[in-house]
């Protein structure tokens, strides 16, 4: 049935089966009595704080059984509680963490009293996003404390913290910050109503799930579609901006739309130094960044018209190319390094220093002494690999890498027409990329052109506050943490 009947005893029944109650170990069922009638309390056994439910027991056994659903919930000393009146309803409840009461008078009602408490890490610095200076904590895997630590920052009326539950079989709790007033209305209404649109069988891989969900074409294109964040001081910042954050739970990583290729120029670190030293910071991250996508296309091209090259560029053909053909050799150096990533990830840390010492023998000299490599392969990609580290984003990197190896492919295929070939395909590729982006294009401010908005991304600029008085609080008497 889809709704409760008015028996306690066949309402108890049936959500127990409806939950499968006797056949998980984790389920706790308890029937307490009272004065004058009988309770009984489903919870999640590891998902509940023990002091608050025994406090709410020991109230319970202490007290009359109450008139009705809405009077349990009055006589509840536990702020967050409702009235449920659906066995959907009540299991969702119950599988969130809340501990899901069946009263004798409650009628065709129960009632989900709040009392979870979620296992999860310390907060803590994110590993993929460290500041020499500045905040060290960073999001974590449970949605109220990630939403806690925006609110810590963002002290005023008007930044609002959207709830929906998505996910098929996970129930996935999914919130949507944004400043109103600030953030575009209607790109906040298209979110939501997009969110309610999805129907993913689950959510069990957080952000990358819904994203996934979000965006379900373009995957030929490596570009990152969603701008993610672990710091909560990132994620304020971008709020007060005007932008929107997704928080999934269980993911540390929250979602920032809408997203364009230059905000990832930006990073934390910028802003917590001077507005000279994060220009200049910027200015090189950008460069190298930039670099690393022409520079063994380059490379190359110059070997394929080293008949041609100036006496000042003639250090750039190698002495000794070695045994295999150069173009093999990069390509080869490319996957060598992403090799050592993986074994990187996957190995203890007591074998990292070990793991080190191995790479670097590997393509070092022993790769040059049997010949695979040649010293000026090995150089120029150690500058690649130095410079995808340059910038935090590891999707970014990688869409970086592969455009770089679909440019070099040209290059060896048709020279300087195959080279501004692959520039071409890099530029379409990006203004192309299909993200949850409104009204704004992946190329904003260069697509279409702002020059106020583009000179902010590229330089450090002084960070401005509100205009005006934010509605419904007062400086004056703000509290200090």
């Amino acid at each position: 049935m889809n709704t409760f009947g008015k028996g306690y005893e066949e309402n108890a029944a049936h959500f127990r089966d409806y939950v499968r109650a006797d056949d998980s170990m984790d389920i706790v069922v308890r029937e307490l009595k009272q004065k004058n009638g009988f309770v009984t309390v489903f919870y999640i056994d590891g998902f509940v704080k023990d002091g608050d439910l025994q406090k709410l027991l020991a109230h319970l056994l202490s007290s009359e059984a109450p008139a009705s659903a809405d009077a349990f919930i009055g006589s509840v000393p536990i702020a967050e509680s409702c009235v449920i009146d659906c066995p959907a309803g009540a299991a969702r409840a119950l599988f969130s963490g809340q501990a899901v009461f069946f009263g004798t008078h409650f009628g065709e009602y129960c009632c989900a009293v709040d009392v979870r408490h979620y296992p999860g890490r310390e907060v803590g610095e994110p590993e993929s996003d460290k500041v020499m200076q500045g905040a060290r904590d960073g999001f974590v895997e449970t949605l109220i404390t990630n939403t806690v630590l925006i609110r810590r920052r963002i002290r005023d009326t008007r930044l609002t913290v959207h709830y929906e539950n998505i996910g098929g079989a996970s129930g996935t709790d999914v919130a949507v910050v944004y400043m109103d007033g600030v953030a575009d209305e209607k790109y906040v209404r298209e979110i939501i109503d997009r969110l309610r649109k999805i129907r993913p069988k689950s959510l069990t891989l957080g952000f990358q799930s819904l994203a996934e969900s979000l965006i379900p074409s373009g995957w030929w294109n490596p570009f990152p579609k969603i701008r993610t964040t672990e710091r909560p001081d990132t994620a304020a910042a971008q709020v007060l901006e005007g932008s929107v954050l997704v928080l999934v739970d269980t993911s540390p990583q929250v979602m920032v739309l809408p997203t364009s290729l230059l905000d990832y120029l930006q990073q934390t670190d910028d802003y917590y130094y001077p507005p000279l030293t994060g220009s200049y910071l910027r200015i090189v991250r950008t460069a190298i960044l930039l670099l690393s996508v022409v520079s063994t296309p380059l490379w190359y091209l110059a070997l394929m018209r080293a008949q041609t090259l100036p006496d000042a560029l003639r250090f750039l053909i190698p002495k000794d190319p070695g045994a295999l053909p150069i173009l093999f050799q990069l390509y080869l150096a490319e996957i060598t390094i992403d090799g050592l990533k993986i074994a990187s990830m996957n190995t203890p840390d007591m074998l990292s220093n070990s793991l080190s010492v191995i790479g670097a023998l590997i393509l070092g000299d022993f790769a040059v002494g049997v010949g695979w490599f040649c010293q000026d392969v090995i150089l120029y990609m150690a500058l690649v690999a130095i410079a995808n580290f340059a910038q935090q984003n590891h999707e970014l990197g990688y869409a970086f890498k592969f455009m770089r190896m679909v440019i070099l492919a040209f290059t060896a295929l048709a020279g300087e027409i195959g080279f501004l070939f692959g520039i071409g395909l890099f530029c379409v590729a990006a203004g192309a990329n299909c993200t949850v982006s409104g009204r704004r294009r992946y190329l904003y401010p260069l697509i279409p052109f702002d020059g106020k908005a583009l000179s902010h991304l590229v330089f450090r600029t002084k960070k401005n506050d509100f205009e005006t008085e934010p509605l419904g609080a007062s400086r004056k008497t703000a509290k200090k943490d």
